[in-house]
């Protein structure tokens, strides 16, 4: 996957982090690897990829701590999936978001991304069809524009630039580093970002919205200066250290990312946190089990979780994945559809619950378990990847300051609340004091005993 005709920049801590997480897989990083351990198309993980530099500020404005939304579009595609048992067509789905560059403002629409961490735009540098169909960053209309290298110094004139090639499993991108005045509605900071000189036309020419803005933690960025979240903390410009994400399931209400709060309006329940459980740069959680019909499983007693807003499918280790299928029992031909049980995860005290028309693809061709095989070793897997089927479900959080991701059931409009998200132990269990010696402090056990 190398260029050799430059030699590659310094390594960065990320990109030294995920080699050790990927060692003996694909060799590609930042999650790109699910489409290519899976033989089926990268347009699903394009967000991710191998980053490789080849080598050849502005103050920011104090401003009151802020709150805010981003309304996000929802694009349905349909890709071809391919299988030891052949092909497949999957019924996937975007989400994206308007973001403003440089001055006066250009608009582009971004997938926000847990998965990566940088900002990625079409330039007009690129010439592709991949890069034409879609809005390209003018570097040379905006006048606060700079053409930077990898590590941030001003570009010389005529002189070799940097380039960052990224590559997935059917296509890539490269591109220059440039740093400009980035605006997430009235969230504004000065950003370091990557502006595309070539994209290939499989799998970008794919999707509608124009690049990627990653919201993972700070290993995964190229450095501090190219986080998004790393630049609003610094400047103190959110509410809270976090952003939040809602997904909508149908055409009847918005999905939207907000930065610097939670709304209660989008949760059905209290949210409940859990720890980052590994520095891989992903937001990513310890499963202790998985359930069928909220009854534990035992198959997966020491899991991972990385929850991805990029991608749009569900993944996991082959092996569960296809002991899950033996046990779920889904019929070829759709006949049990309806009698398909809850499909759960166990983190924590909670078992968070996925629907049949969650885990199961359903189609003209019939229906098929839609959970994409990915293997990954230990100490960082065995790792699931929670996409846009499980956050349509619940409504997430992402606290930086935490380091924790919060869970809560989502509320949808129009849709009556069923019970996804269950505590292993319902109310809780009290212990109280022998009765032949009165206590004063009964104890209380709440969400303690696991089964």
């Amino acid at each position: 996957l190398k260029d050799t005709a430059h030699p590659t920049a310094p390594d960065r801590p990320f990109a030294a982090a995920m080699a050790r997480m990927l060692a003996g897989l694909t060799g590609l990083t930042l999650l790109a690897f699910a489409a290519a351990s899976a033989g089926n198309e990268a347009e699903d993980k394009w967000l991710h990829g191998q980053v490789q530099v080849q080598q050849h500020s502005h103050e920011e404005v104090a401003r009151t701590a802020t709150s805010h939304s981003i309304s996000l579009q929802r694009q349905l595609y349909r890709s071809k999936q391919t299988h030891k048992a052949g092909t497949r067509i999957v019924h996937k789905t975007a989400y994206y978001g308007m973001v403003q560059v440089g001055t006066p403002r250009q608009s582009f629409s971004v997938v926000f991304d847990t998965g990566s961490g940088n900002l990625m735009l079409p330039s007009t540098y690129c010439q592709t069809r991949a890069c034409t169909m879609h809005r390209r960053f003018n570097r040379k209309a905006s006048t606060t524009a700079q053409d930077i290298e990898a590590d941030g110094t001003p570009s010389r004139k005529g002189a070799p630039r940097d380039q960052i090639t990224v590559t997935f499993g059917t296509g890539e991108i490269s591109g220059v580093f440039i740093q400009d005045d980035v605006c997430i509605g009235n969230l504004c900071s000065n950003l370091r970002f990557v502006g595309a000189t070539d994209e290939t036309e499989d799998p970008f020419s794919s999707f509608n919205f124009d690049g990627v803005l990653g919201l993972a933690l700070p290993q995964m960025a190229q450095g501090p200066e190219f986080s998004v979240m790393d630049r609003l903390l610094a400047s103190k410009s959110l509410k809270q250290p976090l952003f939040s994400v809602f997904l909508s399931d149908s055409d009847m209400e918005s999905s939207e990312i907000t930065f610097g709060d939670t709304k209660p309006e989008h949760m059905a329940s209290e949210m409940f946190w859990e720890p980052v459980s590994r520095d891989t740069g992903y937001w990513q959680v310890q499963i202790a089990d998985i359930t069928i019909s909220n009854k534990r499983q035992n198959l997966c007693s020491n899991c991972q979780v990385a929850v991805d807003t990029g991608t749009s499918q569900l993944a996991g280790p082959t092996d569960v994945i296809n002991d899950l299928a033996k046990r779920l029992d889904v019929q070829a031909d759709c006949s049990n559809y309806h009698n398909l049980p809850k499909l759960g995860f166990v983190m924590g005290d909670h078992v968070l619950n996925l629907l049949p028309q969650d885990y199961v693809d359903k189609g003209p061709d019939g229906c098929q378990v839609s959970l994409m095989p990915l293997d990954v070793p230990p100490p960082n897997g065995p790792l699931f990847i929670f996409g846009d089927p499980f956050l349509r479900k619940y409504y997430t959080a992402y606290d930086r300051d935490s380091r924790r991701v919060g869970f809560a059931q989502a509320k949808h409009m129009g849709m009556p609340v069923e019970e996804l998200l269950v505590s292993l132990n319902g109310a809780g269990e009290v212990r109280r004091a022998p009765l032949e010696e009165p206590s004063t402090n009964p104890i209380f056990l709440a969400k303690s005993a696991r089964k």
